[in-house]
């Protein structure tokens, strides 16, 4: 049952960051304006917002392409999934040592620690149906 799901929610994981990725870099100060709880965390800079839409394009792709081709999924996901999971640990910091409220762990969750656990998942899942070499 797992695996049947594994395809699927990398496919949706990937287009979920391929949509953000474009949205950050094609329109950076309308997605800084739209996620709730980015303005709070620092003024609006262009240049950080596409360097970091472009790093959700290639996030993006590799999770696409990994679901799509499951004899090289776990390299795929491997490095996105650190990012992602490095990524929501940063969050985390950023709470224990003052700079953001613990609010803001609830009002990233869906952008910022869903998809960190949902790769940890993926990965974990993929390790264990890794078919032979």
């Amino acid at each position: 049952m797992l695996n049947k799901l594994l395809s699927p929610a990398a496919l949706l994981l990937g287009l979920a960051a391929l949509v953000n990725g474009s949205f950050m870099t094609i329109a950076p100060e309308t997605w800084y304006w739209l996620v709730p709880g980015v303005p709070d965390r620092g003024p609006f800079n262009q240049h950080f917002l596409r360097d970091i839409g472009m790093n959700y394009l290639l996030l993006g792709a590799a999770f696409v392409y990994g679901a799509l081709y499951r004899k090289q999924r776990l390299i795929l996901w491997s490095v996105p999934t650190a990012w992602l999971v490095s990524h929501a640990v940063f969050h985390v910091w950023e709470v224990l040592v003052g700079i953001c409220g613990p609010q803001s762990l609830i009002d990233d969750f869906a952008g910022v620690t869903l998809p960190a656990l949902v790769a940890l998942s993926l990965l974990y899942a993929g390790a264990k149906e890794q078919p032979d070499a």
